[in-house]
């Protein structure tokens, strides 16, 4: 769902920490080892989610990096999800994926079945609600993280994956996000020369994220409401986190970027204009957010799923010696591709290393805006991290129920956000 994205590491990770090697991580790998593997040492991961856009995270991976590199374990909720998976990778790739049976694990604790299999890193591509409960198990079992993003739904989320980040940091793990703008050569550079002054001091930028409603997966017969939630994943706040998370944290991240910070307040409007049916779920069509940076500077962020309007994904900056967008043009080569270039030189060259903190800040930056739009009131960012409601089920089983379910006639409409009556805290 995303467009190319890209940006320059190095220069951004600066809250990176090289821990002491050598301590010991689970599956009697060490920080050494799984950190720094050396030459031609074979790098082992495992596939967490294993969807469209987690297999595809694994084409990226292995068409784009020619070493000793093995996908050996695949974990998905759903069995179907994990073998096509397997099926399409194995097609591909041939012996670079090493899956048999025993190693395909399916279920809620799918995940930690593939941690305990002696990998060295993991791809983390579920639905994102999940992000921070899997990235935090991976962290704490010492594995090398590629996460898509976004990394978090909500506030709770956001803090886990911020003391998780830390954890990264004094094992010597590497930890790659999925905003592939940070990987394009085009934003790296236009993004520079903007940090650089070729427009003066940037008075305010915009952001869009405009386009049509993606994919609905309807309800199935003798699916329990956990299934069906988790298979139309998109239009459910505790799994997606609205569109503003989803797709538009793309754009938003870039303005952060351009900043070198987020925002310290938001304030918006939005709704659910064209959004009907009993298949879309409670999310939000629209939103338009004033994000508010510490040294005054404004952020003005679209983002719309409505067919027939007008579609934009873009970034622009306003300065006091004109505008210009974020980027010098596209280049070569494939930033989805080029972002795990960058995560497995760092894992073999035990580089400080960890999108992490972005990842998880940009990701923040979303959730204010939503928490904005839903409310209708100027929301600060202190208040949000410290206050913001958690969204995430309390139990995970197919006979669970998540917080929001469908009233008597089979529809969420109940429980669509409504500004001066939602409460963001």
């Amino acid at each position: 769902m995303a467009e190319s994205n890209s940006s320059s590491r190095r220069d951004f990770l600066k809250k990176s920490v090289l821990a002491t090697a050598g301590v010991t991580l689970a599956g009697g790998l060490s920080v050494a080892r799984t950190a720094h593997a050396a030459g031609s040492e074979q790098i082992r991961i495992a596939l967490i989610g294993a969807g469209d856009r987690g297999t595809g995270a694994v084409h990226n991976c292995l068409e784009s990096n020619d070493g000793d590199i093995k996908v050996v374990a695949v974990a998905d909720a759903f069995a179907d999800r994990a073998k096509f998976s397997v099926a399409n990778l194995q097609k591909t790739f041939k012996d670079r994926v090493d899956i048999p049976p025993e190693r395909i694990f399916v279920g809620f604790d799918a995940y930690q079945k593939a941690l305990d299999c002696g990998v060295d890193m993991v791809i983390l591509a579920t639905p994102p609600g999940f992000r921070p409960i899997h990235y935090e198990a991976a962290v704490k079992a010492g594995k090398n993280v590629f996460m898509e993003k976004p990394c978090c739904i909500d506030a709770p989320g956001f803090n886990k994956v911020m003391a998780a980040n830390k954890l990264a940091d004094e094992k010597g793990l590497k930890v790659g996000v999925g905003l592939q703008r940070r990987h394009d050569k085009g934003y790296i550079e236009g993004v520079k020369r903007i940090q650089e002054g070729s427009l003066g001091d940037v008075n305010f930028m915009r952001a869009y994220w405009n386009g049509n409603t993606p994919w609905i997966r309807q309800r199935q017969p003798k699916q329990t409401e956990m299934e069906y939630q988790m298979r139309n994943w998109y239009f459910f706040i505790w799994l997606c986190g609205d569109n503003i998370c989803e797709q538009h944290v793309h754009n938003i991240d870039v303005a952060n970027w351009v900043k070198g910070d987020h925002p310290v307040e938001a304030n918006g409007m939005g709704g659910r204009e064209v959004r009907k049916g009993k298949d879309v779920g409670h999310i939000f069509d629209h939103h338009f957010i004033e994000f508010t940076y510490k040294d005054g500077t404004k952020l003005y962020s679209q983002c719309r799923h409505q067919s027939g309007t007008w579609n934009c994904v873009t970034e622009a900056v306003h300065g006091t010696k004109g505008s210009s967008g974020c980027q010098s043009g596209r280049h070569s080569p494939n930033p989805y591709n080029q972002e795990h270039v960058d995560l497995i030189k760092a894992i073999r060259d035990n580089d400080k290393y960890n999108e992490g903190w972005y990842g998880a800040t940009s990701s923040m930056t979303a959730i204010l805006g939503r928490m904005a739009t839903y409310s209708g009131q100027v929301v600060k960012w202190d208040d949000a991290v410290k206050l913001g409601p958690d969204e995430m089920p309390k139990k995970f089983a197919w006979d669970a129920l998540p917080k929001v379910v469908p009233d008597k006639d089979g529809s969420y409409e109940y429980a669509v956000a409504v500004p001066g009556v939602y409460k963001p805290y």
